[in-house]
């Protein structure tokens, strides 16, 4: 068992569960309601608890290849939808036609830390963990 992916893919799994419970606590506590593209990411967000969890016990050299393409379609649809958020793309380009829009402002913390921001920094730490992750598994090759 190699230590340091032991360690890394612990770490991507508290950013994971950190973000799957901050995601029920957002909308089962404050009774925020997500948009189209906040149920997409919680897709891709909440297996990943599970697939690292699992690729801990024993240590799994196939957990990158399995938690990579949740993490990174996650970081696609959170990246868009921060462009729709902070109007670098036009509302209309959204998928959000029903329900709550996906440029609805429920919180912003020190004026920039919005719950699309939250999501996109999850999934930009938990994919540059699954890469280190990797390299590191190569490395005892």
């Amino acid at each position: 068992m190699s230590l340091p992916s032991w360690w890394l893919l612990f770490f991507a799994w508290i950013i994971a569960t950190i973000a799957t419970l901050g995601s029920l606590f957002f909308s089962e506590v404050m009774h925020y309601p997500p948009c189209v593209l906040c149920w997409y990411q919680r897709i891709c967000m909440y297996p990943l608890c599970f697939i690292f969890l699992t690729g801990m016990f024993p240590l799994n050299k196939s957990v990158t290849r399995y938690a990579f393409p949740l993490a990174m379609t996650g970081w696609f649809i959170s990246f868009y939808h921060n462009l729709l958020y902070y109007k670098i793309l036009p509302e209309s380009a959204g998928p959000c036609v029903k329900g709550i829009s996906c440029t609805t402002v429920f919180f912003n913390w020190l004026g920039f830390i919005t719950i699309p921001l939250l999501s996109l920094i999850s999934f930009s730490l938990i994919l540059i963990l699954i890469f280190l992750t990797h390299r590191s598994f190569q490395v005892e090759n």
